[in-house]
């Protein structure tokens, strides 16, 4: 175990790659992956973002506000969250405030062995305005732990990503990637803890989502003890364009009940 095999849960991304993955192919696989499409990229037609209304006014400067919020009940307004390890709260990134954090992180090796987002910090930069410039299908955001940024999350829609094609989709899965930022929180716990939190949250607040998503590294056994261990399934394993992944599940009707 490495300080690399605790950092980063489910995470792989460049800079213009942040949820995009190939399956091996099941009897309802009919597409390969082919490198080079992005879920930022894919496009929704027309019809479909009629039923969220017009795009708002003011360009990319109004980040949450509104058709992008639906695509995943914005994110912003899904306010705290009571944890065993203390009050936790998904925060969408301001990169006028919260580039440089972002940045440090994404340049520590442990972090940047799967993320691949090292380097100087616009690469950084354009890779979360990718995502807040969006049509809102992937939410960048810091983890915020008793008042304290601690970790970076994306939060996406699976079923709007091209892995949709990949795996026997349903509409509203979500997925998410993670990383804790800084090695004095790696290895005690909170990795599982946060992601069963955040799993819960997302089932809490997404009504019509049934199933959280993930794709740790199959050689981070410890990242993939983890979602295990937050109440997530391993599917499959999936082959991904830079490492080969545990597809993990979080199911609406595993959750305990009370």
């Amino acid at each position: 175990m490495t300080a690399g095999n605790t950092a980063s849960f489910g995470a792989h991304a460049t800079a213009g790659n942040t949820a995009s993955f190939g399956a091996h192919a099941t009897a309802g696989d009919t597409a390969p992956f082919r490198d080079g499409e992005d879920t930022l990229d894919l496009r929704l037609p027309a019809e479909f973002i009629a039923l969220f209304g017009s795009a708002p006014a003011g360009g990319s400067g109004d980040r949450f506000a509104g058709s992008r919020d639906d695509l995943l009940d914005d994110v912003a307004a899904w306010g705290p969250t009571a944890t065993p390890v203390g009050r936790f709260e998904l925060v969408p990134v301001r990169v006028e405030h919260d580039l440089p954090l972002v940045h440090r992180w994404m340049n520590d090796p442990a972090v940047a062995s799967f993320w691949e987002l090292a380097g100087p910090q616009d690469r950084t930069e354009r890779h979360l305005r990718a995502q807040l410039d969006g049509d809102g299908r992937s939410v960048p955001c810091l983890g915020v732990l008793d008042g304290t940024p601690m970790s970076y999350w994306e939060v996406y829609r699976a079923d709007l990503d091209p892995l949709a094609r990949h795996y026997p989709a349903r509409p509203h899965d979500t997925g998410i990637h993670l990383l804790i930022g800084d090695t004095a929180n790696r290895a005690r716990g909170l990795g599982s803890a946060l992601l069963r939190a955040v799993a819960e949250l997302i089932l809490d607040r997404r009504p019509t989502c049934a199933r959280v998503l993930a794709e740790p590294d199959l050689r981070n056994a410890p990242s993939v003890a983890a979602f295990l261990s937050a109440g997530f399934r391993y599917a499959a394993e999936v082959d991904l364009p830079a490492k080969r992944a545990a597809l993990m599940i979080r199911d609406r009707v595993r959750r305990p009940l009370a």
